[in-house]
């Protein structure tokens, strides 16, 4: 696959069209999450999601021919990571606050980091172990382990959030080994494909039905916003990382936790928790040493 010239433009552009995205997919996801069950969100997102790959496909200058692959179990496995993150991601996002849950989303790495030396075959440094400690210790802050209230405001939302978090990492680390290979439709188009199955199961096992169509016209705006900010959330964040190294694109995505706590209070009166934003920072911090750490 080629490789683009490095662009700190270029990679920021991205960065604002992912920022864009993952916000689009909160508040949608929230939205459309007051009407219908998450297992019928994943199932209509991957449904729209995948005819829109298939129209991207199309127009591509390699077609179709890109999807063929020699790793379907690496793609099967990456899937139903991302499937468990994404069902506990979409769960949460109806319970807690939306800061609480993005905070919570980037411990992702903190997984990726303890299972890659069994996976990725990556040594454990000392380094390595302090930045993991620093972001636990933000953890602790986000779900506010520390606060007299811990006990009463602790739940499933936060539960889910980190186990939606675990998932994450499965994602990223068969991503991490997909993208040698696989062009970014390619990845977009197994996403889609054996999601929408899962999601199928799931609803069939929890409701005995088929998926509710959106009932109305609204629910559905949000539907279609939800599967179109989720592939352009995927689709820039790959660009900006073709642009830019991971030192410099992970310090952009980390605008994401105030961004959504701005969003969080404006629409949603939900406070601007001083132990979010610190604990946040903290499991930025974390990540962003162990980046750096990958990259030496």
């Amino acid at each position: 696959m080629a490789t683009e010239t490095p662009s700190l433009p270029k990679a920021a552009m991205w960065m604002a069209g992912a920022l864009t995205a993952f916000t689009t997919m909160a508040v949608s996801g929230r939205e459309a999450g007051r009407v219908m069950a998450t297992s019928d969100l994943l199932f209509w997102r991957s449904i729209i999601g995948f005819l829109i790959v298939l129209v991207a496909l199309r127009a591509s200058l390699k077609g179709f021919t890109q999807i063929r692959t020699r790793r379907i179990g690496l793609h099967l496995l990456r899937n139903c990571g991302h499937f468990f993150g994404q069902y506990g991601w979409y769960f949460a996002v109806t319970l807690i606050p939306l800061a609480q849950l993005f905070a919570l989303e980037f411990t992702s790495p903190i997984w990726v980091a303890l299972v890659a030396p069994l996976f990725l075959g990556e040594r454990f440094t000392a380094t390595g172990f302090g930045a993991i400690a620093l972001s636990f210790f933000g953890v602790l802050l986000v779900v506010g382990a520390f606060g007299e209230t811990f006990r009463s405001d602790f739940g499933i939302g936060q539960i889910w959030a980190m186990a939606a978090a675990v998932g994450f990492a499965v994602n990223m680390i068969a991503t991490k080994r997909l993208t040698g290979t696989e062009t970014t439709l390619c990845i977009l188009f197994y996403l889609t494909l054996l999601q929408a199955p899962m999601a199928l199961s799931v609803s069939l096992s929890q409701n005995a039905t088929f998926p509710i169509i959106p009932p109305d016209s609204v629910t559905a705006f949000w539907v279609l916003a939800l599967s179109i900010g989720g592939l352009a959330a995927h689709f820039c964040m790959t660009q900006a990382f073709r642009y830019g190294d991971a030192t410099v694109v992970a310090p952009m995505d980390f605008f994401r936790l105030p961004l959504i706590a701005l969003v969080g209070m404006a629409f949603y009166n939900e406070p601007l928790a001083w132990n979010v934003l610190m604990g946040g920072a903290l499991i930025f911090v974390g990540n962003y040493i162990n980046t750096r750490r990958a990259r030496a």
